[in-house]
């Protein structure tokens, strides 16, 4: 039997997800070994991703170490990846989908429960996210947005520190990484409200085409009813031409509905609707018809 080399980033979170998917392939019977690979997403700590080159900050080193066959699997989160794989290269199955919700973390001293979000006036909130960013400014203008980098961990160190009021996070992260956040105040901001971006809480496993072996082996792995819904999500920002740049928020929920917010600029603040995905074939192309600048 020959041993699957997964590819991984070295954060807390990328080695949880690694993990995650070397259990389920040790469950299948395979031998499994992690690699851990730096990216230019890592490496680069001082810029926001909206002031980054290029696309693909996390994800390039790796597809390119599959590509080179140092390694065999690469496990994403899907929200960093491309929408469309390097030549050579496939997602050869999606994991279950995490909550997709936002969570906002809040210093204690910084709560005001009659404030939008529970957050003091004029606070300084964490986000290097041009999305996160468009959707805040939104529902309060007297944010002061302030870039926040590094692995999750670090951000809510920063967050502790008083380096902010309140910091934006995936829940999925948060809850994978079992974080003890007992000091600090958590909203959760519902998806369907907060948009978060296509693919939140949901892991790709990249593969070569070549590999039809393996291909096999992860087919039994794929969650269909997720990977339905993320090929809208993601569809959506494939067409738009966009990445971690791109101020677009999208959530496919299980009943079918779109829940889309989306900038031209983030400093515009963002504009948000709905749609049905149920017996809709053209929800794509309906949805970029209403958010494209005419």
């Amino acid at each position: 039997m020959k041993k699957i080399i997964i590819g991984s980033r070295g954060s807390d979170l990328a080695l949880w997800q690694a993990n995650f998917v070397k259990d389920e392939l040790l469950k299948l019977g395979q031998e499994v070994e992690i690699k851990v690979i730096s990216t230019q997403g890592d490496r680069i700590q001082h810029l926001s991703f909206d002031k980054m080159e290029g696309k693909g900050f996390f994800t390039k080193e790796i597809e390119a170490a599959l590509l080179d066959k140092s390694i065999d699997l690469a496990v994403h989160s899907h929200k960093d990846l491309e929408t469309t794989s390097p030549a050579g290269l496939q997602i050869a199955a999606v994991s279950y989908r995490e909550d997709p919700s936002e969570l906002l973390l809040i210093r204690n001293e910084s709560v005001d429960d009659n404030e939008v979000f529970g957050i003091k006036k004029n606070p300084v909130i964490g986000t290097s996210s041009a999305r996160r960013k468009s959707q805040l400014i939104t529902f309060r203008d007297d944010f002061e947005i302030k870039d926040l980098r590094g692995n999750v961990g670090t951000r809510v160190n920063k967050l502790r520190d008083g380096q902010y009021d309140a910091i934006v996070l995936a829940m999925a992260g948060i809850k994978r990484l079992d974080l003890d956040l007992s000091d600090l105040t958590i909203s959760t901001l519902d998806p369907t409200l907060f948009i978060p971006c296509p693919a939140q809480g949901v892991l790709g496993l990249q593969i070569r085409e070549e590999d039809t072996d393996l291909a096999k082996i992860l087919k039994a792995m794929n969650d269909e009813a997720v990977q339905e819904r993320i090929e809208i999500e993601r569809g959506v920002l494939r067409k738009l031409d966009g990445g971690c740049q791109l101020p677009l928020g999208i959530f496919c929920d299980e009943d079918k509905t779109v829940h889309v917010a989306f900038a031209e600029k983030w400093e515009n603040g963002a504009k948000f609707s709905t749609y049905s995905a149920v017996d809709n074939p053209d929800i794509i192309n309906e949805i970029l018809n209403e958010i494209q600048p005419k």
